[in-house]
């Protein structure tokens, strides 16, 4: 393939050739900066390549993205999800049972933990004063017995209740940046259901989230 670039259609009576050599049909009128790529005959091989020293920043992209076959390269981004070494799960449901959406969550982070070998900790989030969380201690029970289950039982839970006058989303944020998590797994029933808003989340958020469909 050869890349060709085209200028203004001659007349067919100025296009004549040697009798022995392969006819060339005038191109139709396409603007000077189009490029098109057009195969190259046996026959026209013979004709010296034009010179490409007009395209210095094309040569240098194209150099820059040659890798070798079956080599792939990862960005800083796709590199992160191989590097797990603590995961943060926000419960933000009052049901002291758990949401199925937070049992869901609490299923994935305990695979990912295991497989990465990573910590975990729960961030209990609640507006109300834990003396008026009659089923407090049944949610953090519910808590233990479902991550056991998923094969994971050493963990840390963190509590932030009585803290109406901030929202949740702001409060994972600033959870996730002290202790400087890798990744944090949530339910988008916790954004249905007006727990979380997404928005500011992507906001306050430093670190990759994995949202889990309902």
């Amino acid at each position: 393939m050869a890349f060709v670039r085209y200028l203004p259609a001659f007349p067919a009576e100025t296009s004549k050739l040697h009798s022995n050599s392969t006819p060339l049909l005038s191109p139709p009128l396409i603007p000077s900066t189009c490029l098109f790529s057009l195969p190259i005959s046996s026959s026209s091989r013979k004709l010296k390549p034009r010179s490409l020293s007009t395209f210095p920043q094309l040569l240098r992209t194209t150099q820059q993205v040659k890798s070798k076959p079956g080599e792939a390269e990862l960005s800083p981004a796709a590199d992160a999800f191989t590097q797990f070494k603590h995961l943060l799960l926000p419960v933000t449901d009052g049901n002291a049972y758990l949401s199925e959406g937070t049992k869901q969550a609490m299923a994935t982070t305990a695979a990912l933990a295991k497989k990465y070998e990573a910590d975990i900790t729960v961030l209990v989030i609640n507006e109300k004063e834990k003396e008026s969380l009659p089923e407090h201690d049944t949610q953090l029970a519910s808590i233990r017995w479902h991550l056991s289950e998923g094969g994971y039982q050493d963990f840390k839970v963190l509590e932030r209740l009585g803290e109406g006058g901030k929202k949740p989303t702001a409060i994972i944020g600033e959870v996730a940046d002290d202790m400087s998590l890798d990744l944090v797994v949530m339910s988008m029933e916790a954004i249905h259901s007006k727990h979380v808003d997404a928005n500011l989340l992507a906001e306050f958020i430093p670190c990759p989230v994995l949202l889990l469909p309902l």
